[in-house]
């Protein structure tokens, strides 16, 4: 591997923040975040390299572009549910991917597409970008109708798929957390959507759309995303949504990345643990009926 890639692996990790002003102390903190987030890329590379599970990659042509997925089979005999990952605001990187592959060892099939496959000529996927900062400037200016359009292709493709039952799900982090929210509001067929550290669309007449249950997964010392969730709960309180979330005291944004971490602090490791065990239980659960949703 180019040590151009590496670096570029290791930049991906930084997290979902925009840039902060230059000063001493921000520059910093920058660079012991990046000692860890160095440390990181190696741990979630060597996690997916050891797997025993089948990975593969599959390509989608969606209007005449090569749309990249990430797919993760489990060990199972018969169909399973499916889940889509949808990816931070850097693109698809090995922690994404080691997400992936650890609900797989869970008993789901999963899909996480890079959803920057392509958008920029010459640039394939993610990892082609030459730094970070060009993949989230890259990401920002995506159409939104297209990425519903990608979206929709990536449901087709998994839900269709002989390993799956037909049952589909979506989960997001950050970026990635508003997408699945939002793709709750085009897709009435998916069974449940799951929002970490993501924002709800902010018109409401978008909320009335949604016809599944949202769940969502929050930091408590993430005040940015956590001042939106009282709006929304009323929206969808007031359309008879289900809509429940937890908030993980002592949390950061992007805890599930931070709290995989093997030097991840304790606060973040603990809202992973608990974010996750939750997470199986809701995908493992039945879906409410309109009915139960009060």
């Amino acid at each position: 591997m180019k040590i151009s890639s590496i670096l570029f692996a290791f930049l991906l990790l930084v997290g979902c923040k925009n840039q902060e002003p230059k000063n001493e102390t921000v520059v910093d903190e920058h660079a012991n975040h990046m000692a860890m987030s160095m440390q990181d890329a190696s741990e979630f590379e060597t996690k997916l390299s050891n797997s025993p599970r089948h990975q593969e990659w599959v390509t989608l042509e969606v209007n005449g572009r090569t749309l990249h997925s990430f797919v993760v089979y489990p060990e199972s005999s018969k169909s399973t549910s499916t889940v889509i990952v949808i990816h931070e605001n850097r693109g698809l990187n090995d922690w994404a991917r080691s997400f992936a592959d650890e609900l797989a060892a869970k008993g789901y099939l999963v899909i996480a597409p890079d959803l920057l496959s392509n958008v920029v000529p010459g640039i394939e996927r993610t990892t082609d970008f030459p730094n970070a900062d060009a993949a989230r400037d890259a990401l920002y200016k995506l159409d939104q109708d297209k990425i519903t359009t990608d979206l929709n292709a990536v449901y087709e493709y998994i839900q269709k798929a002989p390993s799956s039952n037909g049952k589909v799900s979506v989960v997001g982090f950050c970026w990635g957390g508003s997408q699945s929210f939002r793709y709750a509001t085009n897709n009435p067929n998916l069974e449940k959507a799951f929002v970490f550290y993501g924002t709800a669309p902010e018109n409401p007449d978008d909320l009335k759309k949604i016809k599944i249950p949202i769940y969502g997964f929050y930091g408590g010392n993430d005040n940015r995303v956590n001042a939106t969730i009282e709006k929304t709960q009323a929206v969808m309180k007031e359309e008879g949504l289900t809509y429940e979330y937890e908030i993980y005291d002592g949390a950061g944004h992007a805890f599930m990345r931070s709290g995989a971490a093997s030097d991840g602090d304790e606060a973040n490791k603990n809202a992973y643990q608990k974010g996750f065990e939750r997470l199986l239980g809701l995908l493992a659960s039945p879906r409410p009926s309109p009915k139960e949703r009060e």
